[in-house]
């Protein structure tokens, strides 16, 4: 338990501030609908599917936005998201008018709060190093649970410490871990699996083959024709909504360079995931549909993983989950800057004793 108990207060005096930040930036994100909405009035309108439809049609037949892809509103978000070449992007209303255009993520605030939160701003590597560091907290959490357990007699919840001393703000995140453990394991094991592919299908392997998540989720292996300018999105999309009646389109890809598909995504009424995980896959060529891959019918593992994002991002749920993944946010954060605090404003007291000793 000693080692346990170095290598855990070690382990948190080096990355407990990353982890605090980690964990302020995912809370700040669960509000982001709340902050377009507070900011840009038109997303607060009402989600009419047929204005929608017809606003995309209007959005993709201009060359002059140059779009590589579109989110489509939602009931609680009347906005589209676009996406240009390069990192360009905006926001349009549900007519198709563009109302916000950024040149680059650091011009809205919620964009780069998302880019630190996935992946440190770093790609695909700082996107590995983030689940690392989920995977940490795991271990953070198993290793809490039971160096607390030794002193579960002196239990005593507090929001802040007593006082702010070492000793104190020791109690306190002691305390406020063992009673936070469950919603911070649920964080950083589901941000884990969303950021490290390896790590679900190690924890989903009894449920279908390894692999089959990758598997299921790639686009067919076939390549599209040439990109017809003249590309009849109107007739795509209403086979898209007769296809899935029930379903709301959610995102939309056009292709960049010859072979690709067009690929759209739609989110049936049961499904958790924010986007869905229902696609349909176009030749830009001609309009045909290559492929429809329904949710329903997707492998078991496949569909347990699409209930990882809604559970860490507190897509489901309604208030009540939003509101305790919330404090597992903020307490995720406090423990991470006061483990920060305490440690090292103890070890430098600690040297300035050990130095005047040493001096005298």
């Amino acid at each position: 338990m000693i080692w346990i108990d170095r290598i855990h207060r070690w382990t948190g005096a080096c990355i407990g501030l990353l982890l605090a930040a980690l964990g302020l930036s995912g809370t700040l994100l669960l509000y982001e609908d709340a902050w377009l909405r507070a900011t840009i009035p038109q997303a607060e309108e009402p989600l009419v599917m047929d204005v929608a439809s017809a606003g995309a049609e209007r959005l993709l037949a201009d060359p002059t936005l140059e779009l590589t892809s579109i989110i489509f509103p939602t009931g609680s978000l009347g906005l589209f998201r676009l996406s240009f070449a390069g990192d360009r992007g905006g926001y349009a209303d549900q007519s198709g008018t563009v109302l916000v255009r950024w040149t680059s993520k650091w011009e809205r605030l919620e964009l780069w709060l998302f880019a630190f939160h996935h992946d440190l701003m770093m790609g695909e590597i700082g996107s590995m190093i983030s689940g690392g560091l989920a995977l940490i907290g795991v271990g953070f959490v198993l290793t809490g649970a039971l160096l607390w357990w030794r002193t579960r007699k002196t239990f005593a919840f507090r929001v802040l410490p007593g006082r702010w001393s070492r000793l104190h703000i020791m109690r306190h995140h002691r305390d406020l871990g063992a009673v936070m453990s469950p919603l911070l394991l649920i964080a950083m094991l589901t941000g884990a699996m969303l950021t490290l592919r390896p790590v679900a299908d190690f924890l989903l392997a009894p449920l279908s083959p390894p692999g089959t998540i990758a598997e299921s989720l790639a686009a067919p292996n076939v390549k599209g024709g040439p990109i017809d300018r003249h590309f009849d999105w109107r007739t795509m999309l209403q086979a898209v909504r007769s296809s899935y009646v029930d379903a709301e389109l959610r995102t939309l890809s056009v292709p960049q360079r010859e072979g690709q598909l067009v690929r759209v995504r739609v989110r049936q009424p049961d499904e958790w995931l924010p986007n869905g995980r229902t696609v349909l896959w176009f030749d830009p060529a001609n309009g045909r549909l290559i492929e429809s891959r329904d949710a329903h019918e997707l492998p078991l593992a496949t569909r347990a993983f699409n209930l990882v994002y809604p559970i860490h991002a507190s897509s489901v749920g309604g208030l009540a989950y939003k509101a305790v993944m919330t404090l597992a946010g903020l307490a995720l954060t406090l423990l991470g800057t006061l483990a920060i605090y305490g440690f090292w404003s103890f070890q430098a007291r600690r040297r300035a004793v050990f130095g005047s000793r040493h001096s005298s």
